[in-house]
């Protein structure tokens, strides 16, 4: 894709995805218990930011969205931003519209992570320690399979993939083992952790993962030229001067962080890396210096729009990773069967 064609297209679909995020962060903060007129959230969210001040705005609706609500959106932008851009690195690695993050075996990493963190009593001391356990968890298992997929200094796919099962497999029976062991409060805040969810948010938690997400997105996107490379194959892009495996460790090394700090914090949200990164290449092309910030974008508007439809019922509200599965699940099959019969996913 040319450079011309590129970057009329970002002229398009970026602006596009920044408005349509902006309405869904209103509609977000303005949805709840007490309904907040979206103009009047827009209001209070400029306000809280300090691009206007209104002092005539409702103290107690601007405390309910600025402190109760409002995190939990940020929470969710990063998130899904996160995971998406992770998955549309994945893809573009693996040359396989299936991969995600979790083909790593990150999340069964921080899982197990996470149950440690719990069972020693550590994530009541303080809210980072949660997350550093389970980021560890996530990176230890990511190092284990890199290792047992390096052959001759590269790094082999199929064989990546597999390492990636048998280690998920392995490190999911030691957390069942230790979830035994574990006693009935400690096995209820572990398993509503592995929902994925976004309830309880505040803004240590927003501070906790945007900084780092941020930057590591601005790696990916310094490598978007080289993922393009890859995508013509391993001798034309050593030709072209790239060094394929080395680009590959560090991409695998950056996605797994990036992943591990996101769901360190609001638990293994399913297949958001999977479905908003193949719905973005199918609009956006897939040259990466587009698709990575438009797959972020509809990540965000992803995530905070199954939020939305999570705190809809009136009867309780349903864990965000509970709806990206409902909703991912699907689309996972619909992409497999494409694939049985042939058809062009990519």
């Amino acid at each position: 894709m040319g450079n011309f064609t590129v970057y009329r297209k970002m002229g398009i679909i970026l602006p596009i995805m920044v408005v349509l995020l902006v309405f869904t962060i209103v509609l977000a903060v303005a949805l709840g218990a007490v309904y907040v007129p979206l103009g009047r959230s827009f209001r209070i969210i400029l306000d809280s930011i300090g691009l206007i001040d209104d002092p005539t705005l409702p103290g107690e609706q601007v405390s309910i969205i600025f402190r109760v609500r409002l995190p939990r959106v940020m929470v969710a932008c990063v998130a899904g931003a996160a995971l998406s851009a992770c998955g549309a690195v994945m893809q573009g690695l693996f040359r396989n519209p299936m991969a995600d993050p979790g083909v790593l075996g990150v999340s069964s990493g921080a899982g197990l992570g996470a149950i440690i963190a719990i069972t020693t009593g550590a994530a009541a001391r303080t809210i980072y320690t949660m997350p550093m356990f389970a980021a560890a968890g996530a990176l230890g298992a990511v190092t284990v399979i890199y290792l047992l997929s390096l052959r001759r200094g590269k790094i082999a796919p199929l064989t990546l993939i597999l390492s990636g099962i048998a280690v998920s497999t392995f490190i999911g029976a030691v957390t069942q083992f230790v979830l035994i062991r574990s006693n009935t409060y400690e096995v209820r805040r572990f398993v509503f952790w592995t929902m994925g969810g976004l309830s309880g948010m505040m803004w240590e938690q927003v501070k906790l993962v945007t900084f780092p997400v941020l930057v590591l997105l601005a790696v990916l996107m310094m490598f978007s030229r080289d993922l393009n490379l890859l995508q013509l194959g391993e001798e034309e892009a050593q030709s072209l001067g790239l060094e394929p495996s080395r680009t590959r460790k560090l991409l695998l090394f950056v996605t797994s962080l990036i992943t591990a700090v996101t769901i360190s914090v609001c638990g293994p949200v399913s297949f958001v890396g999977l479905m908003v990164p193949h719905i973005m290449r199918l609009i956006a092309g897939p040259d990466h210096r587009l698709l990575i910030p438009a797959s972020a974008l509809g990540g965000a508007v992803f995530l905070t729009g199954c939020d939305i439809i999570g705190r809809m019922p009136a009867n309780g509200e349903i864990h965000v990773g509970i709806i990206t599965a409902m909703l991912g699940a699907p689309y996972f099959l619909y992409l497999l069967i494409r694939t049985r019969k042939g058809g062009a996913v990519f």
